[in-house]
């Protein structure tokens, strides 16, 4: 396969020796087409229904998903005309990619439980587990820079996000004193599962040392969150990167390095509907690797539980 040179020249080498020929190409082209508008209903403030009416109301053609009712696509609108909408305005609506609603979902029901979100601005992923839990989640959120920070926190306010708070803190220094039920791990990642081929900007922001700075700053954050879950408990691992490097990689150097005698399982990802997500082949049994689509960012997830 010929160098993409709508692509830095290192991608995709890397996708065809991960992947093979026929998935890198599904990847490439997915990064190759506009990706559709997507929303969840914030069901803090609203149902799905009332969010379906808003949309109708607003002459915007809206579908769902199979794996989340909450979810909606909208094939014709930006996200501008979402921003009109009344329901935007309220926080009854949230703004967010569908292979971003997953992790949330993965991570199961924390409603009583203590939950940690380790890189969590600007607070989608926060919301929707508090949502998730019908408010009833004790949330600790972390986010290392102040404007990212304060941009966390307007959003909890504006979506009704209560049992949240808010530590501005270097993630990868957090206190052994914490401990957690469940944690969210959506590591800060090169973005090469959003990459888009129109963007000419993008051959200069998506770098090898872009990759390079990831990969450490991920490794860090893992075994950090293994040290922080206790037995019993549930780590979600994801990205927004459809590289190995910074998906399975980083989850078996996590598992490797941890400290004993604490141990750990990959857990199989298991959601209703999911069959209908455009999966990719993953090296872990059980984690789940999304293709780029219209729909769809390129996403990696992964579930581990502490035995011991």
């Amino acid at each position: 396969m010929a160098p993409d040179s709508e692509f830095p020249a290192f991608f995709e080498p890397l996708l065809e020796a991960q992947y093979g020929a026929a998935d890198a190409q599904r990847i490439l082209e997915g990064c190759r087409v506009r990706r559709h508008t997507t929303l969840r209903a914030n069901a803090l403030k609203a149902s799905a229904a009332a969010i379906a009416a808003a949309l109708d109301g607003a002459g915007i053609a809206h579908r769902g998903v199979p794996w989340y009712g909450d979810a909606f696509v909208l094939p014709e609108a930006r996200e501008d005309a979402v921003r009109t909408l009344p329901a935007y305005g309220s926080g009854e609506l949230y703004l967010q990619s569908l292979s971003a609603m997953v992790p949330a979902l993965v991570l199961g029901d924390a409603a009583g439980r203590d939950v940690c979100d380790l890189c969590a601005a600007p607070g989608g992923k926060t919301t929707q587990i508090q949502a998730l839990a019908g408010g009833r989640a004790l949330v600790t959120a972390c986010e290392l820079h102040g404007p990212r920070a304060e941009r966390l926190r307007h959003n909890l306010q504006l979506q009704g996000a209560g049992g949240v708070t808010v530590m501005q803190c270097d993630a990868r220094r957090l206190d052994p004193f914490f401990s957690f039920d469940r944690i969210l791990l959506d590591a800060p990642c090169s973005g090469s599962g959003t990459l888009y081929a129109g963007d000419a900007k993008m051959p200069r922001r998506f770098t090898e040392e872009l990759l390079r700075k990831s990969q450490k700053s991920q490794r860090a954050l893992m075994r950090k969150a293994l040290s922080l879950l206790r037995v019993g408990g549930v780590l979600v691992y994801a990205t927004c990167s459809v590289l190995r490097a910074e998906n399975e990689d980083i989850v078996e150097y996590g598992l490797a390095s941890a400290d004993r005698p604490a141990r750990f399982e990959v857990l199989p990802i298991e959601l209703p509907g999911m069959q209908a997500m455009p999966q990719l082949p993953t090296a872990i049994q059980g984690t789940l690797g999304l293709c780029p689509t219209e729909d769809y960012e390129g996403f990696f997830v992964a579930k581990v539980k502490r035995i011991a």
